[in-house]
């Protein structure tokens, strides 16, 4: 669902997490919503959507899988739950071995699991079973990465999900649009190089910064879940 087409950029992060929020909130999401964030730079977005809201917040994680020698190109992604997807097309046309895929494969899945580790216990993809989820990522260039992503939570049978982002491509909405309930976004220009040339300030997220990041916010949905008990 398209909000405006009309080029203009992001101060930050935070900036468009909020905006991206308003937009939802046109047609506010149900109460039994989790926000899902892949890190690191979805963390900052799905902040400002869960605290909207006052919905609880996960992160999702996701790697991409670059192909070697030129690791900012995709050839797929892997994500939480052993889930591992493969572009065949940019693997045939570049012709690359089996071998040097499972070694990034490999490669990528030991960051995975150490961020796993890093970032704490998150809620296991069973607790989403049947659970309207909102995705939430920065931005999808490809949409290589939130297809792994959609492909983990559809293996642990979630219920309706819809994937957020403040800007996108033509290619990453194509992509993904089949394959989830709803894609809402405020940005989709028909010219894109990356994700970062829409926000005027785009810095590379920390472990800790994304740390904190999550603490905060499910400190505030701890909170808000006491207040609710005590109200009904």
């Amino acid at each position: 669902m398209r909000a405006d087409t009309t080029p203009h950029y992001f101060a930050d992060r935070h900036d468009a997490g909020e905006r991206l929020a308003a937009l939802l909130a046109q047609h506010p999401p149900h109460r039994d919503t989790v926000i899902l964030a892949l890190p690191r730079g979805g963390i900052p977005v799905g902040v400002a959507v869960a605290r909207r809201f006052g919905l609880p917040l996960e992160p999702l994680l996701v790697r991409k899988l670059g192909v070697p020698h030129f690791p900012e190109f995709a050839m797929g992604a892997i994500a939480s739950g052993g889930i591992c997807v493969v572009d065949q097309q940019v693997v045939s046309e570049l012709k690359l071995p089996a071998e040097a895929i499972d070694q990034v494969t490999l490669t990528e899945r030991r960051v995975l699991a150490e961020r796993e580790h890093r970032y704490g216990p998150s809620v296991p993809l069973s607790r989403l079973k049947q659970r309207p989820l909102i995705v939430c990522d920065d931005g999808m260039a490809t949409g290589r990465s939130m297809q792994a992503a959609i492909a983990a939570l559809r293996a642990a049978k979630a219920g309706a999900i819809t994937v957020a982002v403040p800007v996108l491509s033509r290619e990453a909405l194509e992509r993904i649009t089949p394959l989830v309930q709803q894609v809402r976004y405020l940005l989709c220009p028909p010219l894109f190089d990356a994700v970062g040339q829409w926000y005027r300030n785009f810095p590379q997220l920390g472990d800790n910064e994304v740390i904190s990041l999550l603490s905060q916010v499910q400190r505030l949905s701890a909170q808000s879940s006491v207040s609710h008990k005590a109200s009904t």
